[in-house]
């Protein structure tokens, strides 16, 4: 049997009870790679995601916010308030031989909903259980990204020097934490495959996110130095700036001596070649007033001219492009996924996976709620039509 990197985690099933976007990333990950992956949602609510963004498909509860992170899943319902949401949790888990189960629930309801590494690990010892806590399992305290931002010392690293903090656009802490999660859960099914059996994973959103505080929180700690805002400048390195250009801006990124003197032997730059600026050190004395420089310079060029101009001689520049011009690069062009509505035939342009030559090029739409039901719980647990009735009237599923 010869094995690809695509569809490299076909026959591992993935149960997630999940919601909004941190687990949610995680699961679309592992769909990506070929997990079949199915969310649980409570009948009566769902995901609260399905209903931010606009309503593009003109149903209730698949509003576009939801949609780029919850392609490739099954969905079903199931309410585990009672008993008999929690037996038919236990039989997915045993018939289907779920590999790995998921959640994002506050610990506190971990007991309540039958859903503790405890109660679950009886029912299939071979289970990788994960679930991500804002601030560890014996924590209950909500975390949504911004706060986590916050109260990680992330924000108050970013935005303009002497002005307030600064959230970022991307919700990195969510995203961060689902990319710490899903190195934790390889690490796991090497464990297992190497015969060491399940697992518990617990993850902390806080933790993942100080965990990028390499730097800045190993100098503080080692050498009481406190890193601050500085906007686009860089803290040890100039000139790292976006300067303007005639139609725009550029990001210029000089990372050493070698290529400032690339920089100033080019003749529009060349009246910045000042002995005080031979070195990294000097030009991080007088950044402000380097800038400052630099910025009056490059106006006189259109972005694209300056771009050539300064690729050219070899230091590292990049123009500030916006989301159209950036759908537009090959790298990206030619690695977008499909995903086509079956329902609507609404498409669904998304992302390049994070390794696109091994991805798919298409994936199955993002799931209406309850869309799996008969097929997960009529197919995989064979429960009659009958049986399926009665449950949904119940508001069990």
């Amino acid at each position: 049997m010869t094995i690809t990197d695509e569809g490299l985690l076909s026959g591992l099933t993935v149960l997630s009870l999940e919601q909004a976007t941190v687990i949610p990333w995680l699961t679309y990950r592992l769909a990506l790679d070929g997990a079949r992956v199915i969310r649980i949602e409570d009948p009566a609510r769902g995901d609260p995601n399905r209903f931010v963004g606009e309503d593009r498909l003109g149903e209730r509860g698949m509003n576009s916010y939801f949609l780029p992170i919850n392609a490739g899943k099954q969905a079903v319902t199931l309410n585990l308030a009672g008993a008999r949401g929690r037996e038919l949790l236990h039989q997915m888990i045993d018939r289907l031989k779920v590999d790995v189960f998921c959640t994002n629930q506050l610990p506190r309801n971990y007991a309540k909903l039958g859903i503790a590494y405890e109660d679950l690990r009886p029912v299939r010892p071979e289970l990788i259980w994960l679930g991500v806590t804002g601030f560890g399992p014996e924590s209950d305290e909500a975390a949504y990204d911004p706060v986590l931002q916050a109260k990680s010392g992330l924000m108050d690293l970013n935005g303009e020097a002497g002005g307030p903090p600064l959230a970022t656009s991307v919700p990195f802490i969510d995203l961060g934490t689902a990319e710490h999660a899903y190195g934790q859960v390889m690490k796991a099914l090497y464990k297992r495959a190497a015969g060491g059996g399940g697992s518990r994973l617990d993850i902390s959103m806080f933790q993942s996110a100080c965990s990028w505080l390499a730097v800045p929180l190993s100098l503080f700690l080692s050498f009481g130095v406190r890193m601050g805002r500085r906007g686009n400048t860089h803290e040890f390195f100039a000139p790292v700036s976006v300067y303007p250009a005639m139609d725009g801006y550029v990001y210029l990124a000089v990372g050493n001596d070698r290529q400032w003197r690339s920089l100033v032997e080019l003749g529009p730059f060349a009246g910045l070649d000042r002995r005080e600026y031979d070195t990294n050190a000097g030009r991080i004395r007088d950044v402000a007033n380097l800038n400052i420089g630099i910025g009056r310079l490059t106006r006189a060029f259109g972005s694209a001219a300056l771009v050539e101009l300064l690729r050219g001689a070899g230091v590292p520049v990049a123009p500030v492009r916006d989301l159209a011009a950036v759908a537009a690069d090959p790298l990206v062009r030619d690695h977008l996924l499909a995903s086509r509505d079956p329902v609507t035939g609404t498409d669904l342009v998304l992302a390049p996976p994070p390794c696109p030559a091994a991805g798919p090029k298409s994936i199955s739409f993002p799931p209406r709620l309850g869309e799996h039901n008969r097929e997960i719980y009529g197919g995989d647990l064979g429960l009659d039509e009958d049986t399926l009735a009665a449950l949904a009237a119940q508001h069990i599923i």
